[in-house]
C-alpha cells in the first residue's frame, strides 16, 4: 500500500509541475523577441522598442530578408511575435503549413502603386504593352485588383482577393502581364511599360507613392493592412496588449507620417 501511495504522490507532483510548466508559456512582460523584415517594419518596431524600454520592457528585434522564415520561427518558438505581413499571406501560411499563430492587431499598410518610366497615365497604355506584376499568391491578385480599379482590366467576380491572370475576363488592350519576383520588379522597370510594385520594394529603389507612382491604392482605410502576430496561445497575454498600445500611440503615428511620406501609412 505504501508503494502505491508513494507512486500516486509522485504522479501528482509530476502532473502539478507539468501544469505549472504550461502556465510558463505566457510571454514575458520584461523581455520579448519580435521578428520583422528589413525596412519600414524594422524601423517602426525600433521606435516602438524605445517607448517600451521606458516602461521596463525590452523588445529584441530579429530581422529577416524573406517573408517565409519569420512565421516558421514564431511557430517553433524561436520568436515571441512578428510584425511584417498582411492577413491574406498569414492565412495562406496557416492553411498550407498548419501554424498555430494568429493576428492580434493592425500595424501599417504599404500601399501598392503602379510605376512607369514610359507613361504618365494608365490611359496612355497601348495595345500589347507589357506590365510587370508580382508572382506571389498574395500580391498578384492585389496588383490585378488595382489595375481593375484603374479601369485597365476586369476580373472574374469574387477573385479580387485570390485570383491570378487566369481570372482576367476583360483585357481590351491585350496587355501582356509578366509575373516576376516582387523584389526584382524595380530593376526591370525600363523593360516594361508599367509595373505594380509593393511599397517596400519601391522605397528600396528610391520611389515614393506620392511622387513617383502613376496610380496607387488608397492611403486611408487601405484594404491590405499588416498585422502583429503571435502564437495563438499567447493572443491574450498582457505584454501583447502593452505593445499594441505602444504601436498605436500618437508618437508612432507621427513618426510614420514624417518618415515615409505616404508610402507607409497607419492602419489603425
Amino acid at each position: 500500500m505504501k508503494k502505491v501511495f508513494f507512486l500516486g504522490l509522485i504522479m501528482t507532483i509530476i502532473f502539478t509541475l507539468t501544469a505549472c510548466g504550461s502556465n510558463s508559456a505566457t510571454l514575458s512582460e520584461k523581455e520579448i523577441t519580435v521578428g520583422v523584415t528589413g525596412g519600414p517594419h524594422q524601423q517602426i518596431m525600433e521606435q516602438v522598442a524605445k517607448i517600451a524600454k521606458k516602461d521596463g520592457l525590452t523588445i529584441h528585434l530579429k530581422v529577416f530578408n524573406d517573408y517565409n522564415q519569420p512565421n516558421t520561427a514564431l511557430d517553433t518558438g524561436d520568436l515571441d511575435a512578428s510584425s511584417y505581413e498582411t492577413l491574406p499571406f498569414l492565412k495562406a501560411q496557416i492553411k498550407d503549413r498548419g501554424y498555430k499563430i494568429t493576428d492580434v492587431f493592425k500595424t501599417v499598410a504599404l500601399p501598392m502603386g503602379i510605376y512607369s518610366n514610359k507613361i504618365k497615365n494608365l490611359k496612355d497604355l497601348k495595345k500589347g504593352d507589357k506590365i510587370a506584376i508580382p508572382n506571389d499568391p498574395s500580391s498578384q491578385p492585389r496588383s490585378l485588383t488595382l489595375l481593375e480599379k484603374a479601369g485597365v482590366i476586369k476580373m472574374k467576380k469574387g477573385t479580387q482577393r485570390t485570383g491570378s491572370t487566369r481570372d482576367i475576363v476583360s483585357n481590351p488592350k491585350h496587355l501582356e502581364f509578366i509575373a516576376m519576383d516582387p523584389a526584382q520588379i524595380t530593376s526591370h522597370l525600363d523593360e516594361v511599360t508599367a509595373a505594380a510594385i509593393n511599397s517596400n520594394f519601391a522605397m528600396g529603389a528610391n520611389l515614393t507613392i506620392l511622387n513617383d507612382s502613376i496610380y496607387h491604392e488608397s492611403l486611408t482605410h487601405n484594404s491590405y493592412p499588416n498585422y502583429f502576430v503571435v502564437r495563438t496561445k499567447n493572443k491574450n497575454d498582457k505584454v501583447v496588449k502593452q505593445i499594441k498600445n505602444y504601436y498605436h500611440s500618437p508618437q508612432i503615428k507621427a513618426y510614420i507620417s514624417k518618415t515615409f511620406h505616404g508610402s507607409v501609412v497607419p492602419a489603425w
